[in-house]
């Protein structure tokens, strides 16, 4: 079993099954997951494990899934072979959930909107305290962000699309051949632009063995209006990015000493 103070579910791994047991006040995510493996069971079979049982009405909601393959991306080099394969399986998962059924999806927690409504809850409290060089990166991106319109909506033009909604390399699991993807509490109605930036913005993708971003985003077919949309979205990640590891406890970090101060000048090379 596994587990954190700060996760959501527990986690119980069997020879060829996962229990997958979330906390009564997690309800939806376990909704979440067990949707999005249904979904992708029947639209893109073998790239997600498969449903077996989901107890959605428990005080401790859960759901029962087969266990997959592989090792995560996470921490390890990635090679031609590894990044052709992750394009190909977020490639795959984006457009598997047909228009009909995409549409009555609801849209992922963590947009755009809600996204900039919580840096701004976070600044007036976080600039204070920081250190002068996040401090200067966070005022370089809180500029950028009163310019860039992702208050309003998302762009019309941008078709939606099935996302994960969790960047973190953790989940896309390498099984010498393929890449097959996990963990899908925070799943739903996204877009393309949106989810690539939390892969190439998450903090797995860049502590440890760095992704190369630039390589993986040739491998995947955008259409114009989603080129214009990403680098908007990875500011905006990036920026959230150096807003939650500001928090780190020094006391009892989550990273290594010096990421928030390594952030600040990703958020900078992003905003240049």
């Amino acid at each position: 079993m596994t587990a954190t103070p700060w996760s959501t579910h527990t986690v119980e791994l069997g020879p060829a099954e996962v229990l997958k047991r979330f906390r009564g006040e997690h309800r939806e995510q376990c909704e979440r997951e067990w949707r999005a493996l249904t979904l992708l069971g029947t639209h893109a079979p073998n790239l997600a494990p498969v449903p077996h049982r989901a107890d959605l009405a428990a005080a401790e909601p859960a759901v029962l899934m087969s266990r997959l393959p592989g090792q995560p991306l996470r921490g390890r080099p990635l090679g031609d072979q590894e990044l052709k394969a992750l394009a190909a399986a977020v490639s795959e998962m984006y457009a598997a959930v047909p228009g009909d059924v995409l549409s009555e999806v609801p849209v992922r927690p963590g947009r755009q909107q809600l996204l900039v409504s919580r840096i701004h809850a976070w600044s007036p409290r976080t600039r204070p305290r920081v250190g002068a060089e996040v401090g200067r990166a966070m005022d370089r991106g809180l500029e950028w962000l009163a310019g860039s319109g992702l208050a309003e909506a998302g762009r019309p033009d941008v078709p939606e699309v099935f996302g994960p909604g969790d960047g973190n390399l953790a989940n896309y699991l390498w099984d010498g051949v393929r890449v097959r993807v996990v963990d899908f509490e925070d799943s739903g109605r996204s877009d393309r632009a949106f989810e690539l930036a939390e892969i190439t913005e998450h903090v797995a993708g860049w502590v440890g063995q760095p992704l190369d971003v630039a390589a993986f985003l040739d491998l995947v077919d955008l259409e114009p209006a989603e080129r214009g949309r990403l680098p908007e979205c990875r500011r905006l990640l990036a920026l959230v990015w150096l807003f939650l590891l500001s928090f780190d406890d020094p006391q009892n970090p989550r990273n290594p000493p010096g990421t928030a101060e390594r952030q600040a000048a990703r958020l900078c090379r992003l905003l240049a």
